[in-house]
């Protein structure tokens, strides 16, 4: 049993750091090998990557963040494998790597949606029910323009999905957490869109800064 609890604190640890990383900065530092502060507007987010690297730098950028977001998931599951808990690993490691990723320990707890992160995390956990929950979050981040809304109909749908399909008590419980702790970093974006204070997005110009701190 000591063991167990062993795998679960190097998985939640691990999966936790890896989600609080910026991948902007590793992006910059180990594939264009440059340090982005210096670069410039001299700071670390997505607006400046993407005048320093232009569009193949952003879908770089996309594809490290994907394979960062996936490390610590198919770990996770790869150690409680040997327990033949892959799925509970990988839904453990997935609760800690969001939770990373909306309070990075790295960045003063200042964190981002995890839209992508909790897509990866679904797809690992239910591969259907986190294609469904990535098209719900593209669909409407493309109709209605606003990065909240599309985060907040992809929680829903992961979480509904999951207590549907899910038939492992433990399991479930943890998606339905990781999807309440995104809802809890909604709050003051919804807040704001109850307002008409909410920025939305325009794909005719150049966005990158409005996800600055987002991505």
């Amino acid at each position: 049993m000591i063991f167990y609890w062993i795998f679960l604190i190097l998985i939640g640890a691990l999966a936790y750091i890896m989600g609080s990383l910026s991948t902007i900065r590793i992006a910059s530092v180990f594939i264009y090998h440059r340090d982005l502060r210096r670069l410039g507007q001299g700071n670390i987010w997505l607006s400046n990557f993407h005048r320093i690297y232009g569009i193949g730098g952003i879908i770089t950028l996309f594809i490290v963040e994907i394979l960062k977001n996936l490390l610590p998931v198919l770990i996770g599951g790869w150690i409680l494998g040997a327990k033949d808990q892959a799925v509970l690993g990988r839904a453990f490691a997935g609760f800690c790597l969001v939770l990373g990723r909306l309070w990075p320990v790295f960045n003063r707890f200042k964190g981002s949606y995890a839209s992508l992160c909790l897509a990866v995390t679904a797809i690992c956990v239910r591969p259907a029910v986190g294609a469904i929950s990535l098209v719900m979050f593209a669909l409407l981040l493309w109709f209605k323009r606003y990065m909240s809304i599309a985060t907040l109909a992809e929680v829903l749908v992961f979480v509904a999905l999951s207590m549907i399909v899910i038939d492992d008590s433990i399991v479930m419980t943890l998606c339905i957490l990781t999807g309440l702790l995104v809802i809890v970093k909604l709050v003051p974006k919804i807040i704001l869109l109850i307002q008409g204070e909410e920025e939305k997005l325009s794909f005719k110009e150049d966005i990158s800064y409005k996800f600055d701190q987002k991505f």
